[in-house]
């Protein structure tokens, strides 16, 4: 529980960042791209991972070179979709991609549906509707097919990588050897991606991604200890750190940057709480209500 607390604050920093990123004039961009210089520093330093075996991760390296293609790609669909769709669709796209990692816990994970957790599923998913219920107020134009397929990517993309750090999580120690080469194929792409658009280099965006670095760092491998330790209940993480995420960062969104929340907002937080009851203490609810 300790560990997917700590990513979710970690996740709701990264978007802090992020947000403050706009206004600061931080390159986004290129500070995404240093981020993950940080990140394979962090985890050369903190992690440890056993370069003299790679015959370890080796086995696994479908999973590093999928997360490797997939960490840069979506982030770059992602900055697509908000110029095409709009910031609130593709923020919805984002967190209901829960669907695929929940439907995984059952098909490839084996964990168990229970009474407890399929209320709690409905009502998370309850939740997010309302809590993304949200008028951007944009003006955003453009195909409906591409949006539609850019929106697609954004759901697809990062639903699947949810579920590749819930199999990260199951190669015990050689995880850290995973991690790194993910980031450096991330890196490479990345950096890769930049020059071809022949970016201008600012110390700002320097220092931003070393800031992303770290808290990224930080969210990824708390995230995926979290998984570790509810090894055989990978629905908690899934949802609790979703709702976790939209919860905090709508709280903190009002807080820190006089975002509105509306009725069906606070309603959706309401909703929230009780799916993270049903979720985490649904034996000692039906006994408390006497079922």
């Amino acid at each position: 529980m300790n560990y997917l607390i700590a990513s979710i604050l970690c996740s709701v920093a990264v978007s802090v960042l992020l947000k403050m990123a706009r206004k600061k004039k931080i390159p986004v961009e290129q500070a995404v791209a240093v981020n993950y210089i940080t990140a394979i520093i962090l985890t050369m330093l903190v992690l440890k991972p056993d370069l003299d075996n790679p015959a370890a991760f080796l086995p696994t390296w479908w999973l590093f070179a999928a997360l490797g293609v997939l960490l840069p790609g979506v982030f770059v669909i992602m900055g697509r979709a908000v110029d095409g769709a709009g910031i609130v669709k593709s923020d919805a796209a984002q967190r209901l991609s829960l669907f695929l990692p929940v439907i995984a816990s059952f098909t490839l994970f084996g964990e168990k549906l229970t009474e407890g957790r399929l209320i709690g599923i409905v009502l998370a998913f309850a939740a997010l509707f309302c809590l993304l219920c949200k008028s951007d107020g944009s003006k955003k134009s453009g195909g409906f097919a591409a949006n539609a397929a850019l929106l697609l990517g954004v759901w697809a993309g990062y639903g699947v990588i949810d579920i590749l750090f819930k199999q990260l999580a199951k190669s015990g120690n050689a995880f850290s050897g995973n991690l790194l080469v993910a980031f450096c194929l991330a890196a490479v792409l990345m950096f890769g991606w930049l020059a071809s658009r022949g970016t201008k280099w600012t110390a700002q965006g320097i220092v931003g991604g070393i800031l992303l670095g770290i808290l990224n760092f930080a969210n990824i491998v708390t995230y995926i200890n979290a998984h570790r330790a509810m090894a055989e209940n990978p629905t908690l993480v899934f949802a609790g750190m979703n709702i976790g995420v939209i919860v905090l960062g709508t709280l903190v969104g009002a807080a820190a940057f006089k975002e509105k929340i509306s009725g069906i907002n606070a309603a959706g937080i309401s909703i929230a709480v009780c799916a993270i009851g049903c979720l985490f203490y649904w034996e000692q609810i039906s006994r408390w209500i006497g079922m």
